[in-house]
């Protein structure tokens, strides 16, 4: 699925965006056992925040290697990637630098049980949730905020979702 999104940023949010100029992407995974879904949480959220895990492959990485190696950082997991779900493409308005940014979505799988991320100083915590529980109290929550990277986020779920519950 191919999903386009633009929206004011925050001078906060726009520091985030670029405070790598050299990356304008991240990979945001979907990861099951079951109906259990990967959720983590970072350092800085506001309380009750959580999401998919996620992040940037590195220049010359294998993509896939990179995506992996994310997963296992944020999550403690080592998966195998199933589908890809949504490549999106986000316009972050923030004069007189806007930011293009784009975001890909998979679905993975993995036979480890024990979330235990390995980047603690990125990650505080891991747990296990569900697509239900992303798509209803988190998706409340990420609105409530007021921020348009939480709101991009929202699209990016709604979007996965929708794709997941087709099959």
């Amino acid at each position: 699925m191919r999903l386009e999104w633009e929206g004011e940023i925050s001078e906060r949010e726009h520091s985030l965006a670029t405070y790598n100029p050299n990356r304008t992407h991240d990979v945001t995974l979907f990861i099951f056992i079951g109906e259990q879904l990967a959720l983590i949480r970072k350092h800085g959220f506001e309380p009750g925040i959580w999401r998919p895990p996620g992040g940037g492959v590195k220049p010359g990485e294998d993509f896939v290697a990179g995506v992996q190696r994310e997963a296992l950082e944020e999550t403690g997991l080592r998966v195998e990637l199933r589908r890809y779900l949504v490549d999106a493409t986000a316009h972050f308005v923030y004069e007189p630098y806007d930011v293009p940014w784009r975001t890909h979505i998979f679905s993975a799988t993995t036979e480890d049980d024990e979330l235990s991320p390995q980047d603690t100083d990125e990650i505080e915590a891991a747990r296990w949730g569900t697509l239900a529980e992303l798509s209803g109290p988190l998706r409340e929550r990420l609105l409530t905020t007021g921020r348009a990277f939480w709101r991009y986020r929202v699209a990016l779920h709604d979007a996965a979702a929708a794709v997941l519950k087709r099959d």
